[in-house]
C-alpha cells in the first residue's frame, strides 16, 4: 500500500507529458441561464427613509452556483442587468450599495444601472436572457420595511430573530396586581449593579424615585419606552422622564421613521441577575395597584436576565431610540386622569420552583410558541385578556380547537369601556357555538370585584402559565415588541389558575373597592344629592381616594 502515492504520481506525469489537460471540477456545476427555478426572488426594500430612496434593494436566492451573465431584473417595462458573475446563496442587488449595507446583513452587490422600485407597488421579473426565472409582486410599501415574498408580509428593517430561551429548575416569585403593589418597587430597589427597564409607559413617581436613587448609588440605569403611545404621551410621564434625564439616567424612546415595530409594548426590568416580567405598565393604575388586575413574576435566573438584557441593548441601540432630551423638543403632552382605587390583598405572592421558564419575544416567536402550547392542551385552557381582536385570531382558533378536542376552556375578557361592546359580541358568539357543538367552553365579560378592570395578558394551559405584555391581537403578535414568559410547573400554574378561578366566580357580583368611597349619600325617591366638600388623599403623587 505504501507504493500507491508513487504510482499515482507516475500516472499524473504520463498524462501531462501526453498533452492531456487536467482540470478541476466541482460537485455542483455552475448553473447556466437556462436553469429555470434555480433563482428565487426573496424580498424587496422599496421605501427607505432616505432622499431619493437611496438604499433600496432586491434580494435573490441562488440554490446552486449560477452565472448571471445575460440576466436582468426589471418590472416588465424597464430592466437593469445583473453582473457577469457567479453567485450562490442570497444576494441583495442594489444601485446604492453603501446605503443598502446599512439596512441588511445580506451580501450586497452593486448593479450597473439604476434600480427603481415604486413605493406604491411593483411587479418584479427576474430573467435569464429571454427566459423568465421568477416573478414577485408587492403593493403600498411602508417606510423602512422589507417585503418577504415567501410570507407576503412586511418585515421591519433591523428586526430581531430571537428563539425562545429556557432555563430549567428556576426559582420564581409569582404575584398579582392590585394585590401586591409593593412587589415591583421592592424588586427594583434591590439593584446593585444594573437596572434596565423596558416598557410602554412610565408615569409612576415611586418607580422614578427608585431609578434616580439607583443611579446615584452607581447602578447602571437605562430606561427604554415607546415614543408614540396611543392617545399621546401624558404630561405626567413627561415630568417623570425629565426628572430621570436631568438626574443623568439614560432615557430613550423608540420613535420616528426608523422604528422597527408599531409599538414598544413590553413591561419588564432586569435587576442585576434577576428579571421582572409583567402584564402591567409602570404607572399607578398598573404596578401601583390602583386599578388593574394583572399578573407578574420575578425570575431568579441569571441566564434569563442576561437574555432580557441583550434584548434591551438590541432595542436601545437601534437608530430609532431617541434620547429624551431630543425627543421632547417642541412637543406637546396631554393631560391624563389620575388613577383612583385602593384594594385589599386577596392573593399574596408565592415563591415556587418551576420546571422550566421560557422567555418569549414578539414578533419573533411568542405567538407561535403560545399557539403550539394551546394545541397540545389536554385538560384546561384558562384565558384572561383585555380583548381578543377577532373571531379569526390565531390564538382564539387554537383555544377553539382545544375545546373541540374535549379540553375545558374558559375565556374572561375585560369590561373596560373601550372594549366592552366588542368583547360582549365575541363572548355571545363563542357561547352560542359552544352550546351548538357541545364544547366545555364558557366565555364571559368580567364584572370586576377587588379590582377595577382586567388588564391581564395571561393564559394557563394545563400546568403552564404564560404571562407578559402579549395581547391577543394581530398587532401585538406580528407588529409590536412584546415580552412574555412561559412558566412550567403544577404549583405555579395552579397559583395563577387560583387567581383566575376567583375572578371568574366573583365576576357576577360587583363590589365597590374598599376605600374608594368614604361616605356615599343615597336619596330615597326624588331626594336631592347634595354636594359637599371633598378631601383628597393619595400615594405615588396621585389621587387614590376621596371622602364626601
Amino acid at each position: 500500500m505504501r507504493y500507491r502515492p508513487l504510482a499515482l504520481a507516475v500516472v499524473l506525469v504520463v498524462f501531462l507529458c501526453s498533452g492531456v489537460a487536467v482540470t478541476a471540477t466541482t460537485a455542483e456545476p455552475t448553473t447556466t441561464a437556462t436553469a429555470e427555478g434555480n433563482a428565487t426572488l426573496v424580498g424587496a426594500y422599496p421605501n427607505p427613509v432616505a432622499e431619493d430612496d437611496r438604499g433600496e434593494f432586491v434580494t435573490v436566492r441562488f440554490e446552486h452556483p449560477t452565472n448571471t451573465t445575460g440576466w436582468a431584473l426589471g418590472d416588465g417595462t424597464t430592466a437593469v442587468q445583473l453582473p457577469n458573475r457567479t453567485f450562490r446563496g442570497t444576494v441583495a442587488f442594489t444601485s446604492t450599495p453603501e446605503a443598502a449595507r446599512n439596512h441588511t446583513d445580506t451580501h450586497v452587490v452593486e448593479l450597473d444601472g439604476r434600480l427603481r422600485l415604486a413605493n406604491g407597488g411593483e411587479g418584479l421579473v427576474l430573467r435569464a436572457g429571454e427566459e423568465r426565472v421568477d416573478t414577485a409582486r408587492y403593493r403600498d410599501a411602508p417606510e423602512s420595511r422589507i417585503r418577504s415574498f415567501q410570507t407576503g408580509t412586511w418585515r421591519p428593517i433591523g428586526a430581531t430573530d430571537i428563539d425562545p430561551i429556557s432555563a430549567r429548575e428556576s426559582e420564581v416569585t409569582a404575584f398579582t396586581l392590585p394585590d401586591s403593589p409593593t412587589q415591583v418597587v421592592e424588586t427594583l430597589r434591590g439593584a446593585d449593579d444594573r437596572l434596565l427597564l423596558g416598557g410602554y409607559t412610565l408615569t409612576s413617581e415611586r418607580v422614578t424615585d427608585l431609578l434616580v436613587d439607583a443611579h446615584e448609588r452607581g447602578v447602571t440605569v437605562r430606561v427604554l419606552l415607546d415614543g408614540s403611545p396611543v392617545g399621546g404621551m401624558s404630561e405626567r410621564q413627561a415630568e417623570q422622564l425629565t426628572r430621570l434625564s436631568e438626574a443623568g439616567v439614560d432615557v430613550r424612546l423608540l420613535d420616528g421613521p426608523h422604528t422597527r415595530y408599531a409599538h414598544h409594548h413590553p413591561k419588564y426590568a432586569v435587576v442585576d441577575d434577576r428579571a421582572l416580567v409583567l402584564t402591567e405598565n409602570f404607572k399607578p393604575a398598573g404596578t401601583g395597584g390602583m386599578s388593574s388586575r394583572g399578573w407578574g413574576v420575578v425570575l431568579s435566573d441569571a441566564e434569563l436576565a442576561s437574555a432580557l438584557a441583550d434584548l434591551h441593548a438590541a432595542d436601545r441601540t437601534w437608530r430609532a431610540a431617541t434620547p429624551w432630551s431630543t425627543y421632547r423638543r417642541g412637543r406637546d403632552f396631554v393631560a391624563a386622569d389620575p388613577a383612583v382605587g385602593d384594594f385589599e390583598t386577596r392573593h399574596h405572592p408565592k415563591q415556587v420552583t418551576v420546571d422550566a421558564a421560557t422567555l418569549l419575544v414578539a414578533p419573533d416567536n411568542a405567538a407561535s410558541a403560545v399557539e403550539r402550547r394551546i394545541d397540545r392542551a389536554e385538560t384546561r385552557v384558562l384565558v384572561q385578556q383585555v380583548e381578543i381582536d377577532s373571531r379569526e385570531n390565531r390564538l382564539l382558533r387554537a383555544a377553539i380547537r382545544a375545546a373541540d378536542r374535549g379540553v375545558r376552556v374558559r375565556i374572561q375578557l375585560s369590561s373596560g369601556w373601550y372594549v366592552e361592546e366588542e368583547n360582549a359580541a365575541l363572548v355571545e358568539w363563542l357561547n352560542r357555538r359552544a352550546d351548538a357543538e357541545g364544547w366545555d367552553l364558557d366565555a364571559r365579560v368580567d364584572d370586576p370585584d377587588g379590582y377595577r378592570k382586567i388588564h391581564t395578558k395571561g393564559v394557563i394551559v394545563d400546568d403552564t402559565a404564560i404571562l407578559g405584555s402579549l395581547n391577543w391581537g394581530r398587532t401585538a403578535m406580528s407588529e409590536n415588541r412584546e415580552v412574555a414568559v412561559a412558566l412550567d410547573g403544577e404549583s405555579v400554574a395552579d397559583y395563577y389558575a387560583g387567581v383566575f378561578d376567583d375572578d371568574w366566580s366573583e365576576s357576577n357580583r360587583r363590589k365597590t373597592p374598599a376605600g374608594l368611597f368614604g361616605v356615599a349619600a343615597v336619596a330615597i325617591a326624588g331626594a336631592l344629592l347634595f354636594a359637599r366638600r371633598i378631601q383628597f388623599r393619595g400615594r405615588d403623587g396621585v389621587v387614590t381616594d376621596w371622602q364626601w
